[in-house]
């Protein structure tokens, strides 16, 4: 039996901790055991909803829930705008084209035929909900590539094609519902003021994002306002224009960020992380009230034909869709094939669903009631299968970063040469990068994959599958060429994942960096000389592995000068270390040191 809300939640503060205790422990526990996200998200939610009554939030945040909501997906909106930086979409970019020009009035179609001979629904409710369904889900997207770490095009596909075609979905749904009225002879808005609200609502986001761009390039903005002058601007924007035609501020605040991101401002960087970091916690809340809100009595109308209707959606419109917007195109058939596949849904489709399945009901559409569980069949169907299936899936069509998390080493060296080929005869993905070309021809006599380049640059963004490198070593002769690539590199890849060699003034007070620049130090603080001029006397890296027979004590009394640099673990992951540890290393681990000639 439920449990009362009021029982155990009493008013809208404690209801607000627990979602966003449920959100963001959830996707912590998905990251701990490698789980998907969203699969627990959904899971917390039922639990404390409808299974157990805890959380009620139709009760707990009345009127609030449906603006808070809406508020919510529109920063998720522009937050997945900004990232859709033109430069970044690389040999991707006529995909996308063609997945949002020929994909999108064609998934409309096909999800219309679902919706009328799958879940047997009346024309009007499916060309209405069909057109809904073109959104394929950004806040469901985003998690799962994180998860799957899939190679650049692949992700780029589903990115862009995601975002973009949210407002486009929505769209469609206001015009199919017009169209509807119409044909009812009931015309609430009329084609032309819906024409001049869409055309009003793509102005205002790319008008809004010019004066943010202008204000912040001319500094008339100071730093620390920066980021709550472009909250204040999105949500003004998102509201104007759905006062002119409603769900059209989806489309402004996702050209707005589409704007911005293209606008090359200094300060990008720094209002795309925090946008990031504010996502996932919106992103958790939405998914955990969105469970928390199922209706059992709502799912009870639903029949078999309602499966039918999501396995068709999986197995049929997906699947020509992306196939028939690819024809003619050099993309490789395993990136189609995973994008044809992977078509997760949203909390974006669940609240449109359900206010356009209500005005459908109200304008007497007998089946407009269904839409809104329909829709929830759908996203849970979608999330659930496409939250297991898409990294194995990835990782069997050859699409995913790999399995093995791979080092990425800054500066060519005689010390990074033999370092990548210690580490890649082990099996570990390694690249060695350096903007001097003549200081890789070590690494490619060595066969060591290697970049020419500056890594912190475009041409690295656009070369380089970050994704398949988990570790950084930047390792050149430059020290504040070191400390800049750990500064950059540090919130991409995790601060515990970027390190870098001692320069020689660490241990001055002076001269002690912050740690947000000073990154983690290898090799017990030596410095480049030290560890070039050992390689230069003949030192050289070595893997040992640690066994019951020859553990670390014994290795450690069979080599006393060996320099201990990390440990290979036996699950392939490389861990540096900035000095020897106390406890010794893991059973069947290797330790990675440099050793002098005569060992």
């Amino acid at each position: 039996m439920a449990i009362e809300a009021s029982s155990v939640i009493s008013g809208t503060i404690p209801a607000i901790a627990l979602v966003g205790a449920l959100g963001v422990g959830s996707q912590w526990l998905a990251w701990r055991f490698q789980l998907p996200a969203i699969v627990l998200m959904l899971a917390a939610g039922i639990v404390v909803g409808p299974v157990t009554g805890i959380l009620d939030p139709a009760a707990e945040f009345g009127s609030l829930l449906a603006p808070l909501i809406a508020v919510a997906v529109a920063i998720i909106l522009f937050e997945g705008g900004l990232t859709l930086d033109f430069k970044k979409l690389g040999d991707a970019g006529r995909g996308v084209l063609r997945l949002v020009v020929i994909g999108a009035p064609l998934g409309w179609l096909l999800s219309a035929l679902a919706l009328r001979y799958g879940a047997g629904l009346t024309w009007e409710s499916s060309v209405v909900f069909g057109g809904i369904m073109i959104v394929t889900g950004p806040t469901v997207i985003a998690p799962l590539l994180r998860q799957a770490r899939l190679q650049r095009r692949p992700a780029a596909l589903l990115q862009w094609e995601a975002i973009v075609n949210d407002p486009i979905g929505a769209m469609a749904a206001v015009i199919a519902f017009q169209v509807v009225l119409a044909l009812r002879g009931v015309d609430e808005v009329g084609f032309g003021a819906m024409v001049f609200g869409i055309a009003f609502a793509a102005l205002l986001g790319y008008a809004a994002a010019r004066a943010i761009v202008w204000m912040f390039r001319d500094a008339l903005v100071p730093e620390y306002m920066k980021v709550p002058v472009l909250f204040a601007a999105v949500l003004s924007a998102f509201a104007l224009a759905d006062i002119v035609l409603h769900e059209s501020g989806l489309l402004a605040v996702t050209v707005m960020g589409l704007v911005i991101a293209n606008a090359n401002l200094p300060s990008y960087e720094e209002l795309r992380r925090f946008k990031e970091h504010a996502t996932v916690l919106l992103v958790s809340g939405l998914f955990i009230l969105l469970a928390a809100s199922l209706d059992f009595s709502a799912l009870a109308q639903l029949t078999w034909r309602s499966a039918l209707f999501v396995l068709a959606v999986v197995l049929l419109v997906r699947p020509l869709t992306v196939f028939a917007s690819f024809i003619g195109t050099d993309l490789p058939w395993r990136e189609r094939a995973l994008v044809a596949f992977t078509g997760p849904r949203g909390i974006v489709l669940i609240a449109v669903a359900g206010l356009f399945g209500e005005r459908l009901a109200a304008a007497g559409v007998p089946d407009g009631a269904l839409v809104a569980p329909l829709a929830f069949a759908l996203v849970v169907g979608t999330v659930v299968l496409h939250g297991f299936s898409l990294t194995p899936m990835a990782r069997a069509l050859g699409v995913s970063g790999g399995e093995s998390p791979g080092v990425l080493l800054v500066g060519g060296s005689r010390f990074t040469t033999g370092l990548g080929e210690s580490l890649q005869n082990a099996g570990i993905p390694v690249l060695v990068t350096d903007p001097n070309r003549t200081n890789l021809r070590r690494a490619r006599s060595a066969g060591i994959p290697t970049f020419y380049g500056d890594i912190l640059g475009e041409a690295a963004e656009h070369s380089v599958e970050f994704l398949e490198y988990r570790t950084v070593l930047a390792a050149t002769d430059n020290d504040a060429y070191n400390t800049l690539v750990v500064a950059d590199l540090g919130p991409e890849f995790g601060r515990d994942e970027v390190w870098r060699l001692a320069r020689p003034t660490d241990n001055r007070s002076r001269h002690a960096l912050p740690p947000s620049l000073s990154g983690r130090v290898i090799g017990g603080g030596r410095t480049f000389e030290h560890l070039e001029g050992l390689m230069s006397e003949g030192w050289t890296v070595r893997l040992t592995r640690m066994t019951d027979e020859f553990d670390f004590e014994m290795w450690r009394e069979r080599v006393p000068d060996a320099l201990l640099l990390g440990v290979l673990l036996p699950t392939g992951e490389v861990t540096f270390l900035p000095e020897a540890p106390k406890a010794g290393l893991p059973e069947n681990s290797r330790a990675i040191s440099i050793a002098p000639p005569e060992t």
